[in-house]
């Protein structure tokens, strides 16, 4: 071996050997971080639940003291005027609440002409019934119900409530379970038999009313299953026997049938209280079918009607899941169904009574464990694993699903600035110091900074314990090339710099509330089904910023925030800002996407230079057939307005006038998606709100 070989190994030893060592600093600096992140974490733990027992204690103490049981009217007298002072500062002014509570009244009126005054008179049936016969499909109805004990009013309500219909072509199937001291049930069905049996009209079929006595009481699935032996309908739309249906019902769904293809309907429905059809306790208007929606709340439960053929190979119910066996038949069906079709009618009344789920869930504590291993099982078939399913504050029976994080895929979070060292650091200390996700790495695009104290920012985040993680890239070049400033153009350039597999937009005026905000967001969009997910975001005074957007809300009818303005506590309309769904968009201030999925659609479109790119990237990717995610488990602050100000204040004209163009453009841009409304905000909500009001009449 020659002196020049010994020499060459000699130096490629040495080499290695440095390798080695910067390697292994590189590592000890890492779980130097993480170790003092942990115990940093571990401390605050242990702080926060001493606080909590100290609290509970305190708490505890206090309401056991007889002077605080007697100053109760008292303290409902305050907090009564400090909920005023709260909606005062909501609205904004005096003539805000004014405003909104001559809505509510009017809205209140509005509710009327849900109840029986939306029934048909005599020549709206005759123009109904006339219409359905001339349809192409007579599609013969079997609508199931299982009777067990059913008082006899209840039982007549709702065998009126079908014979009522203005669409004749259905049949009653009544599988009746109950006992000897109930005999009355049987006696009640022969006499609507036989009265409909000598009814004059010949259009369909006599005796469109079966009934089959059980042997036993099987319970609500077993008696459900055996309606399906008197079945010969087209479609069966499975009817609890103590409530109420709208008598246009089966028309509406006809004519859906016919013009739509559907297999699988649903429509709106309502809770009323006892023998008032009137009285209604919930209004329940809902969106078009939504997957993630449906997998965290039944929002689809009734009326439910679909096609006899997707029951082939499956079952109606499974009495492994009663108490939630409408989940769970929803989800199977719905899951072999072709084309679901939401009728937004509120065409079904769901009686409030002691025992019944609509009244109290704990009547049926049973149905709290069987929604929950009724979803668990539709996931396991979708070939989740390792998911979590855990009830919300919304409802026992609303869940958060928790799924898997599958690998430890690089997130590169991007986040355009200028100037504004406070916002910045703020934001950035808030991801560094709370997040419990590691694999990111942070892509500043700086946009013309001048201040010191912002480039004296950026060399200690450069040079610091995190500098592995940040990299700074010049916006200049981007804005020079856009001709002005051109928020769209500056993300891009930022994701163009990154290397992750998911890209963050966020923005700089956030602070990151919830310590798994990234596994939030990650694990929806790591779905093959899923484009963008975006979180929740409050402004300082924990009112509610950002929880999805609705496509045409506002004044400008492009695309508005949901909630806006209401309380971080507040459970949303039907418990939806307590649980992921589906939305047409959500908003860029935190967004996560397939980095794969933002380069095939362009990323940012940079002809929406300040306003309406988010909603711009989320409408291109839904239209390539992808789902966005909000979800509330994801939370920030926003400190808006701190940066650039808003986009739409009326108080600077230019910005204004920037925004009008911007809304004018995409309008134009998204026209039919517009004209077509929110498939996931239901058409009988006014535009003009966002606290998801009906429309109101002027």
């Amino acid at each position: 071996m020659t002196s020049r070989t010994v020499k060459k190994l000699t130096q490629n030893d040495e080499n290695n050997i440095e390798k080695n060592e910067n390697s292994t600093e590189n590592f000890r600096e890492e779980y130097e971080r993480e170790r003092v992140k942990s115990a940093y974490l571990a401390d605050r733990v242990a702080q926060l639940e001493d606080e909590n027992d100290d609290l509970k204690f305190k708490l505890d103490r206090i309401k056991s003291n007889p002077a605080w049981k007697a100053s109760k009217p008292a303290r409902d007298c305050y907090h009564f005027v400090q909920r005023q002072v709260d909606r005062l500062k909501n609205q904004g002014s005096v003539s805000g609440v004014i405003d909104k509570v001559k809505y509510k009244k009017r809205e209140k009126q509005a509710q009327q002409g849900y109840g029986t005054a939306s029934f048909p008179d005599e020549t709206e049936r005759k123009k109904q019934s006339d219409e359905a016969a001339a349809l192409t499909r007579q599609v013969l109805f079997s609508i199931l119900v299982p009777l067990y004990n059913t008082p006899e009013k209840l039982l007549r309500d709702m065998i009126d409530s079908v014979e009522n219909q203005t669409y004749g072509n259905w049949e009653l199937c009544l599988a009746d379970g109950s006992d000897g001291d109930h005999a009355y049930v049987e006696k009640i069905v022969e006499e609507y038999q036989s009265k409909d049996s000598k009814r004059a009209d010949d259009c369909f079929p006599r005796n469109r009313i079966k009934y089959r006595k059980l042997e036993k009481n099987g319970g609500i699935s077993a008696n459900t299953n055996a309606c399906l032996t008197l079945a010969t309908g087209d479609f069966y739309a499975p009817f609890d026997h103590d409530d109420y249906l709208h008598p246009s019902v089966l028309y509406w769904y006809v004519r859906t049938i016919n013009e739509k293809n559907a297999d699988y309907l649903y429509c709106d429905e309502a809770t009323f209280k006892e023998n008032d059809l009137n009285h209604f306790v919930t209004m329940h208007f809902k969106p078009d079918y939504a997957i993630d929606t449906l997998r965290a709340n039944n929002y689809i439960c009734h009326l439910s009607a679909f096609d006899k053929r997707l029951l082939e190979g499956e079952e109606l119910y499974r009495s492994e899941y009663d108490g939630s066996q409408d989940h769970d038949m929803i989800l199977r069906l719905t899951d072999k169904a072709k084309n679901i079709v939401h009728v937004p009618k509120l065409l079904y009344y769901w009686r409030q009574h002691a025992g019944s789920t609509a009244g109290n869930i704990s009547a049926k504590s049973y149905a709290i464990d069987a929604a929950r291993g009724a979803v668990a099982d539709h996931l396991r078939r979708h070939g989740f694993k390792n998911f979590k399913i855990t009830s919300t504050r919304a409802f026992e029976t609303i869940f958060k699903i928790t799924y898997e994080i599958e690998g430890n895929p690089l997130i590169s979070i991007v986040i355009a600035n200028r100037d504004h060292e406070e916002d910045l650091r703020r934001c950035l200390t808030s991801v560094f110091d709370k997040s419990t996700y590691e694999n990111y790495e942070i892509i500043i695009v700086d946009n013309g900074s001048s201040e010191p104290s912002i480039k004296k920012y950026y060399s200690e985040l450069t040079s610091g314990p995190y500098r592995d993680r940040i990299t700074v890239v010049d916006g200049n070049p981007v804005i020079e090339k856009a001709g002005g400033f051109n928020y769209s153009a500056l993300n891009n350039a930022g994701v163009a710099a990154s290397g992750g597999k998911y890209v963050l937009l966020l923005n700089n005026d956030t602070q990151v509330i919830s310590v798994n905000w990234m596994e939030e967001l990650l694990m929806y969009a790591q779905r093959d089904d899923v484009a963008c997910v975006g979180g929740k975001l409050y402004y300082p005074d924990k009112t509610i910023q950002h929880a999805g957007v609705v496509l045409g809300l506002g004044a400008h009818r492009t695309a508005g925030h949901p909630f806006y303005g209401q309380r971080r506590e507040n459970l949303g309309y039907m418990g939806r800002l307590c649980y992921a769904q589906d939305l047409s968009a959500v908003t860029g201030a935190c967004l996560m996407v397939k980095r794969s999925l933002y380069d095939e659609v362009g990323g940012l479109s940079e002809d929406f230079a300040i306003s309406l790119n988010d909603v711009d990237l989320c409408l291109k990717l839904r239209a390539k057939g992808f789902l966005n995610v909000f979800t509330p488990f994801c939370e920030l602050y926003h400190f808006e307005s701190a940066s650039r100000g808003s986009d739409v204040d009326g108080k600077d004209s230019a910005r204004a006038q920037r925004y009008n163009t911007e809304a004018e453009h995409f309008r134009g841009k998204w026209k039919e998606v517009l004209d077509k409304g929110d498939p996931y905000y239901n058409p009988n909500f006014t535009l003009d709100r966002s606290d998801f009001s009906l429309k109101v009449q002027s």
